[in-house]
C-alpha cells in the first residue's frame, strides 16, 4: 500500500529539497501533493526528473485522506495549518520551529531517537529540529552513548540558505554588485552578506544569546539528553548553502582521537574525512546534496579533562531539513506507525 503525501511549502527551497528527496529515495507513495501559499497556486513544481506538480493553495486544500504532511511554510503559517491537517487525520511533520519545544510534540532525528517517535499521536505533530542541531546531534549521538557528553561549545558557519530564498539572493545580488562598485543596502541580514560574516541569527534574548543559539541548547538537550550543557555561537557566512560546525566537547569519561574516529566510522549518517594534510577534510561546498553528516579535523583538546574537538559540516537544505522529514516519514512506515494510527 502507497502513501499520500502533501509538501506544504513546495515552491520554497526546503519544499522544493523535499520533493526531490521523496522522488529520490523512490518514497512509497501513491500520490504526492505541492501545496502552497494562494499567491503560488497555479504555479508549477519539478517532482523527480519527469513528473511536474501543479502546485495547490493551502487555503483551500482538504487534508481529510491524506497520510503525511511534511511542512515548511514559515513557523506562523504552521502553527495555523499544521493543527487543523493533524485533527484531519494528517500525520504532520514540520520543519518550522513553531512545535520543537513543545512537550507533547516528538523532536526527532532518526538516526539519534527514532523511539520518541511513539509518542506522536498525542498531537498527531512530529518536529523537525533546527539544521544546525541536527548536524551535531548526529555526531554527538555515537560518542554520548560510549563517553557521555558533558558539555558542548559550538561555533557555527551557517550559509544563507537557512534564511530563505531571498536571503540567496540577497547574497548573489551584492557579491556581483561589489565588482562593478555598487553599493546595496542590506535587505535579509542586518549588515552586509557578502564577503562577510554577522554573528546574528535569528532575534537578540535577554541574555545577550540569539534565538538560534538558544535553539542549539535546549534542542539538544531534548533530543539527546537534558543534562547536557551547550554554549553556541552562531554566524551567518557567504555560502549559499551547507552550515560548518566547530564543536568542542567535554565527556564524563576518557576518550582518544583513535576511539571518537572509530566509532564515527560506524555511526548511522556520518562520514568521516579525517586525513591530517592539505585538503584532507570536507568543506560546505563539498557536502551539498549529500545526505551524510561529514566529521573532519578530530583533535584532544589538552585544556579540560576528556575533552575533544572536530568540525562537522552538512547540507542544511538536505539532512538539515528535507532530508530528516522524509527519514522521519520513513521511519513511521517501518515502525508501522501510520498503519496502526489508521487501525
Amino acid at each position: 500500500m502507497g502513501f499520500k503525501v502533501a509538501v506544504v511549502g513546495a515552491t520554497g527551497a526546503v519544499g522544493r529539497e523535499m520533493l526531490k528527496t521523496l522522488a529520490e529515495r523512490n518514497f512509497p507513495a501513491d500520490e504526492v501533493a505541492a501545496v502552497a501559499s494562494g499567491r503560488s497556486a497555479g504555479a508549477e513544481v519539478s517532482f523527480g526528473e519527469k513528473r511536474v506538480l501543479r502546485v495547490e493553495s493551502l487555503d483551500t486544500f482538504d487534508f481529510r485522506g491524506w497520510d503525511i504532511g511534511l511542512f515548511s511554510p514559515g513557523a506562523s503559517i504552521s502553527a495555523v495549518y499544521a493543527p487543523r491537517a493533524a485533527a484531519a487525520g494528517c500525520v504532520v511533520i514540520d520543519n518550522t520551529s513553531h512545535f520543537r519545544m513543545e512537550p507533547d510534540v516528538p523532536l526527532v532525528v532518526p538516526e539519534v531517537n527514532p523511539h520518541q517517535l511513539e509518542k506522536f499521536a498525542a498531537r498527531n505533530i512530529i518536529a523537525n529540529p533546527n539544521c544546525s542541531t541536527i548536524q551535531m546531534v548526529v555526531a554527538l549521538k555515537p560518542l554520548h552513548e560510549r563517553f557521555r557528553v558533558k558539555r558542548v561549545v559550538v561555533a557555527t558557519y551557517q550559509s544563507v540558505s537557512g534564511a530563505g530564498k531571498e536571503a540567496m539572493d540577497e547574497l548573489f545580488a551584492h557579491t556581483r554588485a561589489s565588482f562593478v562598485h555598487e553599493q546595496l543596502a542590506p535587505e535579509q541580514f542586518t549588515k552586509e552578506i557578502a564577503f562577510n560574516c554577522i554573528p546574528h541569527i535569528d532575534r537578540f534574548m535577554e541574555d545577550g544569546s540569539t534565538k538560534e543559539e538558544w535553539k542549539m541548547a535546549v534542542e539538544t538537550r531534548k533530543i539527546l539528553d537534558p543534562d547536557i550543557q551547550v554554549f553556541a555561537t552562531c554566524v551567518r557566512v557567504p555560502v549559499f548553502i551547507g552550515h560548518g560546525e566547530a564543536v568542542n566537547v567535554e565527556f564524563e569519561k576518557p576518550v582518544t582521537v583513535e576511539e571518537a574516529r572509530e566509532i564515527l566510522r560506524h555511526a548511522p549518517g556520518v562520514a568521516v574525512v579525517d586525513r591530517h594534510e592539505d585538503g584532507g577534510y570536507i568543506t560546505p561546498l563539498e557536502c551539498q546534496g549529500e545526505d551524510a553528516v561529514f566529521v573532519s579535523r578530530l583533535r584532544k583538546d589538552p585544556t579540560v579533562a576528556n575533552g575533544l574537538g572536530f568540525w562537522c559540516v552538512a547540507d542544511n537544505l538536505r539532512k538539515g531539513a528535507a532530508l530528516n522529514a522524509v527519514q522521519i516519514a520513513e521511519e513511521l512506515i517501518a515502525r508501522q506507525l501510520l498503519r496502526k494510527r489508521a487501525a
